[in-house]
């Protein structure tokens, strides 16, 4: 019997449709097992994740190993943590050179992990301030560096697992870290508290409002809507990029970030003891600095200072009924005034900061002092804080770990990577 040519052709197509359908199915499938973590069989329930925090000042590694609860939001069984300096931000002229301190620190990481759990284990970095404040093109090619190491590393990782990350999401994961380890994200009766960080190119302040009124006045892009283990939250999220310590630091003694004084030039300034004279080193570049004899004294010199650099650059909140934790430099500073212990933190007043700013200003008016940038740094924090809303009675917490677990934004950005690999 004589087939018929269109009987014919209906078949190729047929199974050439057919073929491709099934190649299609077994790629996308592979793609799948490629991106999305998987928990090995041997390990039940147990999920890792490799967080790197290329931050101004130095890249930290953070290590954690969650228990995962059917149903219910995830348990942190173990972190691990290594720190190294400088900052990647250090190496824009030569990126090669960030390699080594990477492998260093994706050792910590092997040594950490089971090898069995590498290729389910999610590895991502995500960059601060530091490199926010470089030109787009040497960022990009230090995050172009970063990917080359990653991608000869065992560890499960895509092309978005290394990226500058935006300085609200930084807040916001800071937030989610905090309200984790108190307990607040695990459908508790434990209230939601704000978060305050300073580091040294950027400051964060976020916080799920109270007030109505802090909804209505906020400006349209502070307010945020997340979801955390099936709840949703509305935050008032902000960083200040220019604001960190170092940055405002630069700022206050007359440069501008990314333009260095020329040859032989010097930053003269009150906030620095008179006869104070010395070189600082922030962000590649040597400023030769010396103390100025004001007119009046020094913290009044100095707060003039400070008042004038930060004025209207910042957005006031109402915070009276939120409970406040703050990090970073806020801690660092704290220790060094003796307001609280350095291991264990503790919890202090904004009029702390500026009766601690008095002391060291006056005191740094007759001897420098170990920290020659003393009274500028406690001007600041003290004016940041009021300027952010904090009246001078508010008292917040100061803590560097809860649980031996550290405080910083790592913790709740590796739940956000996790989550954005699992299918939905």
């Amino acid at each position: 019997m004589k087939v018929p040519k269109f009987a014919v052709v209906f078949l190729l197509v047929g199974c050439v449709v057919l073929y491709l359908t099934y190649v299609k199915r077994r790629y996308d499938s592979r793609r799948a097992l490629e991106y999305q973590p998987r928990v090995d069989q041997s390990s039940p329930g147990v999920q890792f994740g490799v967080m790197f925090d290329a931050g101004s000042t130095g890249t930290r590694v953070h290590v954690f190993q969650f228990q995962m609860e059917p149903n219910d939001s995830p348990r942190l069984a173990q972190e691990t943590f290594r720190a190294i300096k400088p900052g990647l931000s250090a190496y824009a002229d030569d990126p090669d050179k960030c390699g080594a301190g990477l492998l260093e620190l994706l050792e910590v990481a092997k040594a950490t992990v089971p090898p069995t759990l590498w290729a389910s284990t999610p590895l991502a970095l995500r960059a601060t301030a530091g490199l926010r404040l470089l030109p787009g093109e040497k960022a990009t090619h230090l995050l172009d560096k970063v990917k080359e190491v990653f991608g000869a590393s065992p560890f499960l990782h895509r092309p978005d697992s290394v990226k500058i990350m935006d300085g609200t999401d930084e807040g916001v994961f800071a937030w989610i870290t905090i309200n984790f380890l108190l307990g607040g994200l695990h459908g508790s009766e434990v209230p939601m508290v704000g978060m305050l960080d300073l580091g040294g190119g950027s400051t964060q302040i976020t916080f799920s409002p109270q007030d109505e009124k802090t909804v209505q006045t906020a400006p349209f892009d502070y307010m945020k809507s997340i979801q955390m283990f099936n709840s949703s939250h509305a935050l008032y999220s902000h960083s200040y990029l220019g604001l960190g310590l170092m940055s405002a630091r630069l700022a206050v003694l007359g440069s501008v970030e990314g333009q260095p004084v020329g040859g032989g030039q010097e930053l003269v300034s009150p906030c620095l003891s008179p006869d104070y004279t010395g070189q600082w080193e922030h962000a590649e570049v040597t400023y030769t600095l010396k103390g100025q004899k004001a007119g009046e004294p020094m913290y009044e010199s100095c707060l003039s200072k400070v008042e004038k650099m930060i004025y209207k650059k910042v957005q006031k909140a109402e915070i009276k009924d939120v409970e406040f934790y703050a990090f970073s430099y806020y801690y660092d500073r704290a220790v060094e005034l003796g307001l609280i212990d350095e291991k264990n933190g503790g919890s202090v007043r904004v009029s702390s900061y500026v009766d601690g700013a008095k002391t060291a200003c006056r005191n740094m008016e007759a001897v420098p002092g170990d920290n020659p940038f003393l009274c500028l740094d406690l001007t600041y924090i003290s004016v940041l804080l009021q300027e952010l809303g904090f009246p001078q009675d508010k008292e917040f917490k100061l803590c560097r770990t809860i649980n031996n677990v550290e405080t910083s934004w790592a913790l709740g950005a590796t739940f956000y990577y996790i989550e954005s690999l699992r299918p939905h």
